[in-house]
């Protein structure tokens, strides 16, 4: 395995900073050496020609957008987070409404497609909230409260046809091959 690649893929899916003991566990790697890497993807994402940016601080890693480009990225956020829901936003929000908490490759999984888009603009919009899951590396995503009330209930259970869509077969079986 490529340790660059492998770091490079993990930071580009993962939503929140990540220590470098956590990448050196994902990667079966030594902590020295997820360090060195680190510091040549640093190299090489950050200048003013990259889009990329790699955040280090202390023993934490992100992945973001050069903040040069703050004005570009609100812009087009700004954009991209109006209106109604796609019909893609829509279906991932009510797999995670059904199946939540969920994490982003059980997602993935059911629907077939990379949903980092997807769940970065459901987050924008206070639907779905992402909490740290103890036994999991990623994080879990599930409906906010501010959702719960948009559909004036107080919890997920509460949704129609829960309990037979929560447990449904076929979902099951889709997710018994992560």
């Amino acid at each position: 395995m490529e340790l660059f690649a492998a770091l490079e893929s993990i930071l580009f899916v993962a939503s929140k900073p990540l220590s470098f003991t956590a990448l050196a566990k994902a990667t079966g790697r030594a902590y020295a050496d997820v360090e060195e890497s680190i510091q040549t993807l640093e190299t090489k994402y950050n200048h003013d020609a990259s889009g990329i940016h790699l955040f280090v601080v202390e023993d934490r890693v992100h992945m973001g957008t050069n903040p040069t480009y703050a004005d570009v990225v609100d812009q087009f956020i700004s954009y991209d987070i109006g209106g109604e829901l796609t019909k893609a936003q829509l279906e991932t929000l009510t797999i995670i409404s059904y199946r939540g908490p969920i994490t982003r490759p059980e997602l993935e999984q059911i629907r077939g497609v990379n949903c980092a888009v997807i769940l970065r603009n459901l987050l924008m919009r206070d639907v779905i909230i992402e909490l740290e899951d103890e036994e999991k590396l990623l994080p879990v995503y599930q409906l906010s409260t501010q959702a719960l009330a948009h559909l004036g209930i107080t919890g997920q259970e509460q949704l129609p046809e829960y309990n037979e869509l929560h447990q449904h077969a076929h979902i099951e079986e889709t997710l018994s091959d992560i």
